[in-house]
């Protein structure tokens, strides 16, 4: 089964910076897409970006693009997500998920327990 880690969260302050890590457990990632979604309180789940299985393609949602930053390093088994100019409305708890990168934001799955991010001053 697939099961996922993930870890790097925290408190910033708006303008801030954070590396997401998502570490894939008893499986390895090289053949699988993988997405990063969050989930503020209250609101859906949105996907934010993805990766191709070969690291050679991405994708983001238009609230984060030139701000996150995902890559992979498949010999590590991990997938980051580097988020700089962090705002408010980046607080949410962050997730990764494995599918298929045509079809992202929809069809992933294998959920982690999720990162927490809180963006405030």
């Amino acid at each position: 089964q697939l099961q996922f880690v993930e870890s790097g969260g925290g408190l910033v302050q708006p303008g801030g910076s954070l590396r997401l890590s998502c570490t894939a457990s008893g499986f390895t990632l090289d053949y699988y897409a993988i997405g990063w979604f969050r989930q503020a309180p209250g609101k859906e789940r949105e996907g934010v970006s993805c990766i191709s299985s070969s690291g050679g393609s991405t994708k983001y949602a238009d609230t984060v693009k030139g701000r996150f930053t995902i890559s992979r390093d498949n010999a590590k088994n991990t997938v980051y997500l580097q988020m700089n100019s962090l705002r408010p409305e980046d607080t949410a708890v962050y997730y990764c998920a494995a599918g298929e990168y045509r079809t992202w934001p929809r069809l992933f799955g294998s959920w982690g327990q999720g990162t927490q991010v809180t963006v405030s001053s």
